[in-house]
């Protein structure tokens, strides 16, 4: 069976490879960056789309008369359609290619968020919300594949680290777009506006991928491919294998467990700064921005922080783990955001809690590929956000519940948990290297 997957494989791509004399290697690189411009492009307008609910919060809760448990209920839904297609959407990428699962993508969640100004109720948006998770959670892996084809190993982290820009730059610019439209033309015009944007950039992702075909004389190239093809051919590791090494099952939980993190400033952060710091809608337009750039600003730097050690000879394991600690210990600080006495401090601590969540995330999963045999990386790095993703589904109702009958503490309390729980698998996993 093997054999013949490896054969079939080999065809698939043979006739592209015949054909990259026709396109020098600069011409290759810029191809492959403006692939990585539509990915970033994508990868902000999905924050964008998935962020919109969490801003304008308290006027959809008011306008559909829901309780902050309903509201849960929803993001929940989201959420479980997410974890579901991240494995099935790199599986449809794997078949299809990243061209026309990118264009499936987009068309498909674009359509759900233009659907939420249709909500009369917790039902359809239960409903839009789960489309939207749909739409959205094949977007990864699509991408990774898109990275896997057109760069080669040693290059294809630089990729990763524009794609991680543009989450957090999509929940830099929602605040202020969401609630400029909100103010002046209400909610549902929000998700008709957001939800329209993703549709410019579907014809010129179809226009280039015109050129590429063009001057590979094939439908779909995959220049880097070959290069994985001898990787996977020296490697016999099995799948089933790699489930059973511990040092797998920790680095998942230690990426797991925050990831309950993102969605928690992502779908809750707007509606405390409105519900417990009194921001009106035009104030967190203007303010709620900061965190998210921060966010931004800690992607970058946790990455060139643990490439710096690297560089100067700390070696791999210890240079990922400093970064690891050091990120953990601002989102535990930046926890206690909720008993800051001034609304200016809050603000402060919860972006110093998403600039160290950002660096770890950054960090974390260059760390779950550097330990991934190669042949299995994209259904391994699928499982990792998968669980992430149902642990961050588990907790949303519990969110939901507590804020309804306590308040915001025991959340934000919940955030310095999970690192700490993150730690201590990043403990148990021992050393920074490939499974074998």
């Amino acid at each position: 069976m093997g054999f013949r997957l490896h054969t079939a494989f080999q065809g698939r791509y043979a006739l592209g490879f015949r054909h990259l004399q026709m396109v020098t290697p600069e011409q290759q690189k810029q191809f492959a960056w403006v692939l990585v411009a539509f990915f970033f492009a994508g990868s902000v307008l999905s924050f964008v789309d998935r962020s919109v609910l969490g801003v304008v919060m308290p006027q959809v809760r008011a306008d559909l008369h829901l309780s902050n448990t309903e509201y849960g209920l929803a993001v929940n839904c989201f959420l479980i359609a997410y974890m579901i297609f991240y494995v099935l959407g790199g599986s449809l990428a794997d078949r299809l290619g990243s061209r026309r699962t990118f264009t499936l993508n987009i068309v498909f969640w674009s359509l759900a968020g233009i659907a939420h100004a249709a909500a009369r109720g917790l039902a359809s948006l239960c409903v839009f919300r789960a489309l939207l998770g749909a739409g959205e959670g094949g977007f990864f892996p699509t991408a990774m594949r898109g990275f896997s084809e057109w760069f080669p190993q040693e290059h294809r982290a630089k990729a990763v680290g524009v794609l991680m820009c543009g989450i957090s730059l999509g929940m830099v610019i929602t605040p202020p777009l969401v609630a400029w439209i909100t103010l002046r033309y209400g909610w549902r015009a929000a998700f008709l506006v957001t939800g329209s944007l993703g549709f410019f950039v579907v014809p010129p992702w179809l226009w280039i991928h015109r050129r590429i075909r063009q001057a590979y004389s094939v439908p779909d190239p995959a220049p880097c491919l070959d290069e994985e093809a001898g990787n996977a051919a020296r490697d016999h590791s099995s799948l089933r294998q790699v489930l059973a090494k511990r040092k797998y099952w920790c680095f998942l939980l230690a990426r797991a467990f925050p990831d309950t993190v993102t969605f928690f400033y992502l779908f809750w952060l707007p509606g405390y700064f409105q519900d417990v710091r009194q921001y009106d809608l035009e104030t967190v337009g203007k303010l709620l921005w900061i965190p998210f750039l921060c966010a931004d600003l800690g992607a970058l730097a946790g990455a060139w922080f643990s490439s710096a050690l690297l560089a100067r000879g700390l070696g791999l394991d210890r240079s990922r783990r400093t970064a690891l600690v050091l990120s953990a210990f601002c989102v535990i600080a930046g926890a206690s955001a909720f008993v800051a006495p001034t609304h200016t401090l809050a603000l402060g601590l919860a972006s110093l809690a998403l600039f160290g969540h950002f660096s770890w995330s950054s960090n974390i999963q260059t760390v779950v590929t550097e330990i991934m045999p190669r042949k299995h990386m994209a259904t391994l790095y699928g499982l990792t956000g998968a669980a992430g993703t149902l642990l961050a589904a588990l907790t949303q109702p519990l969110i939901g519940r507590a804020v309804d009958t306590i308040g915001y503490g025991p959340p934000f309390a919940g955030t310095a948990v999970a690192y700490l729980l993150a730690l201590t698998m990043l403990l148990c996993a021992g050393k920074v290297e490939r499974i074998r």
